[in-house]
């Protein structure tokens, strides 16, 4: 789940199927009471004809986990953590970085610094688009030393300059605006 839209479909399925649970956060929802194997499989359909998936699988959930852990650090947090993301995962999951960047690794095909990366980009596009920061606030709000270490990695992923991303968005508005 990486919205408040999901959260909202999860705890709607849950009252629906008659379910109780004490939180619903991204990725896992706290459950009041055990679930026998028939309300499981309900909530398992239920959940899939929302678009999301019931994970049993360990491995699964511990990278749904990550994600998420990620998700909310990047997108959702007013600023990002000042240790290292390393630090910031291992504590948050109570696991050793090492093991969660190998598992990481293996089942995604990417790796977590990779992953970071791609939503740091996404958080840069969204505070762009908005417009109320410039380049030198979005790169030390997401602690990138430099406009030119955020422009290079912007640049690697999207295959624009952040100038030439804010010019397309520039060149919308004023389409939009001769309609």
């Amino acid at each position: 789940m990486v919205s408040i839209r999901c959260k909202m479909v999860v705890k709607a399925t849950f009252k629906k199927l008659g379910l109780h649970y004490t939180t619903v956060n991204l990725g896992e929802v706290e459950v009041q009471e055990n679930i026998n194997a028939a309300q499981r499989e309900q909530l398992k359909v239920a959940l899939l004809k929302s678009g999301l998936e019931l994970l049993d699988d360990k491995r699964a959930i511990l990278i749904e986990r990550i994600k998420n852990v990620i998700i909310e650090m990047v997108h959702y947090e007013d600023e990002l953590p000042k240790t290292n993301f390393s630090i910031y995962l291992s504590e948050k999951l109570n696991y050793d970085y090492t093991y969660l960047s190998n598992i990481f690794s293996e089942t995604q095909g990417t790796t977590i610094e990779q992953y970071i990366i791609l939503h740091k980009i996404e958080k840069v596009k969204e505070l762009i688009i908005y417009g109320e920061l410039n380049l030198t606030e979005i790169a030390w709000k997401l602690h990138y030393s430099s406009v030119s270490h955020l422009s290079t990695q912007f640049k690697k992923i999207t295959g624009l300059t952040p100038t030439y991303f804010k010019s397309l968005k520039k060149k919308k508005i004023s389409l939009l605006e001769d309609l």
